[in-house]
This record gives structure tokens, C-alpha cells and sequence, in this order.
């Protein structure tokens, strides 16, 4: 059999050989190694770095602190789908045998995602309990992992595709996110919680851009193409979908519920935005997306969600 023929056999790159030795070592992206070292400098604990004897929840209704509950509960759930993409990324990083910074800093990047759980966990918890599912299963289509794992084993799928679209565009997202959450916000221990998963956010985007800094020159024009349409299924089926704004998704009597949940934490300062602060949000996000992805030949179109209109 051919080389030709066994690589279009594959299913997954599990079923290439092993290549992972001689190990490479020394830094080839020196950005992405600062990225590592200043990560593993400033790693924090919920439990203990998370002032909790100020959360006072007699200021609150039963209503406020449910709709936090779900709110922080729903944080929870996609912190989990990040957890769940690293170590499938992790096996195409030794697979196609790229640079180790990439290896090293997504080694601390998932502690950073599980410690991002953990403090969502608390918080909700803390509320009044964690709520383990959406209030019907139907919105889990919103909330669900968006098919990093399966992409990432895709020997079919560059993996400059799998970065730009989860870190370019949705760590984007998520950053934005988290610092609109802590402008708006007026809970104390919310507003710590947020601006210590905000201060990590800001090297998982930083990774994702110097990655693809590194790597968009090498491109074929059809990888490039890949690239945009990773983007555009990311932002129009994934982020414009619901999964980090619950007013985004098709209106259901599950997500109606969802919103209202929001709107409650949001009231209350607990965490939560609502729609009319959260559009201007997503608009500069995806306007400041696209235009630091045209140089690279990744060019988006114009979106259209029925509440936002042409962004």
C-alpha cells in the first residue's frame, strides 16, 4: 500500500503510527512559551483565592438567586466542553508532530479551564445548589460542545481550522464575554470570580493569534478556505446559536426560560447579561474578528440573527 492510499485510509490520526520520538524540546514559538511560563506564574485557586465570606445572599430574592443558580450552572457546563477538547488537541499536537510550546501551553491551558469549572461550580453551588442540565433538553443543542474533539482527530481537518475558529473566534467571545459580565456586575465575589477567569482568557486568545500568526503564512489557498469556513460555522452555528448567550438561541419555551433566568442574575448584579446591554457586545466582537482575520485571506461574511439584524 501506498503512502497516498494508507493516509486516505485513515479514519482518525489514531490510526497513524506512533511518531512522537526524538522528543523536541527547545521553544520554537518563544511567544508561546512566555505564554506557558506566565500562565504557570499566575495560577490561582477557587477555594482559596475567591473571597467568599462576602457573597451575602439575605440582599437577594428566591427568584434572583435561582436565576443565578442557572446562570452559573450554565458557565459550568461550557467550561466542561473546554476541559473535554484539550486532550484530543493535545493527541494532534504530538501526531503532527508540531512544535512543543503548542504541547506545553495546552497543558496548563486545561488546568486553567478546570479551575474556570470549579469556580463556576462553587458559585452556583454557594447560590443554592449546582444545576446539573438545561431547564428542557432541547436547549442542550445550545450549550453543547460544538465538535472540537472530533475535529481535532480529523486527519482531514487542519488544525489551523480547529484554532481560528475555537480560539480566535470563540475564546474571543468568551473574553468578551467575561468583561462585560464584570462591568456590569456589582456582586463582589461574582465580580472576582470574573476577573480571574477574564485574566486567563486574555492568554488563551493571545495563544490563538500567535499561533496563527506563526502558521497562516504556510497555508494553501484550500487550507485557508477551511480556515474561514471553521470561522463562520463557529460564530453563525455555535456563538450566534446560544451557547454563551441564552437570549441568541431559537426562542423555545426552554430557552424563554433560560432568559428569564439571566435577566433575574442580571438584576440582581449576581452575573448574567440581557439583551439590549449584550448586543453592542457582540457586534464589536464580531466586527474586530473579521478585521484582524482579512489579512489573512480568511474573509467573513456579513452574519444575520432575527434579534441582532445584519452584523
Amino acid at each position: 500500500m501506498t503512502q497516498t492510499t494508507e493516509l486516505a485510509s485513515e479514519r482518525t490520526i489514531l490510526d497513524r503510527p506512533e511518531q512522537r520520538f526524538p522528543l523536541k524540546l527547545a521553544p520554537e514559538i518563544p511567544h508561546i512559551r512566555s505564554l506557558f511560563h506566565a500562565s504557570a506564574k499566575n495560577q490561582w485557586d477557587p477555594k482559596t483565592d475567591v473571597d467568599w465570606d462576602l457573597l451575602d445572599l439575605s440582599q437577594y430574592s428566591e427568584e434572583q438567586l435561582r436565576g443565578a443558580r442557572e446562570f452559573w450552572s450554565r458557565r459550568a457546563w461550557s467550561e466542561y466542553g473546554a476541559i473535554s477538547e484539550s486532550p484530543a488537541l493535545q493527541i494532534r499536537f504530538c501526531q503532527d508532530r508540531l512544535e512543543p510550546d503548542l504541547q506545553l501551553y495546552f497543558t496548563i491551558r486545561t488546568q486553567e479551564e478546570s479551575r474556570h469549572a470549579e469556580a463556576c461550580h462553587m458559585m452556583a453551588e454557594k447560590l443554592g445548589g449546582y444545576i446539573e442540565e438545561p431547564y428542557v433538553n432541547v436547549y442542550e443543542k445550545s450549550v453543547s460542545t460544538h465538535g472540537v474533539r472530533a475535529m481535532a482527530l480529523d486527519p482531514n481537518t487542519p488544525l489551523e481550522a480547529i484554532i481560528a475558529a475555537l480560539v480566535c473566534a470563540a475564546e474571543e467571545f468568551a473574553f468578551d464575554v467575561f468583561k462585560h459580565l464584570y462591568a456590569i456586575g456589582t456582586n463582589p465575589v461574582s465580580k472576582q470570580i470574573l476577573r480571574l477567569v477574564m485574566r486567563d482568557e486574555v492568554r488563551h486568545c493571545a495563544f490563538g493569534w500567535t499561533f496563527m500568526e506563526h502558521r497562516i503564512k504556510s497555508l494553501t489557498p484550500e487550507q485557508i478556505k477551511k480556515v474561514e469556513e471553521a470561522v463562520i460555522v463557529m460564530v453563525r452555528d455555535v456563538e450566534l446559536n446560544g451557547y454563551h448567550r441564552a437570549w441568541l438561541a431559537p426562542e423555545t419555551p426552554a430557552s424563554i426560560l433560560e432568559v428569564e433566568a439571566d435577566r433575574l442574575s442580571c438584576e440582581a448584579g449576581l452575573g448574567a447579561s440581557v439583551e439590549e446591554l449584550d448586543i453592542p457586545v457582540i457586534v464589536a466582537t464580531v466586527k474586530r474578528i473579521r478585521e484582524r482575520m482579512k489579512p489573512w485571506g480568511v474573509n467573513l461574511p456579513m452574519f444575520n440573527h432575527p434579534k441582532i439584524g445584519s452584523l
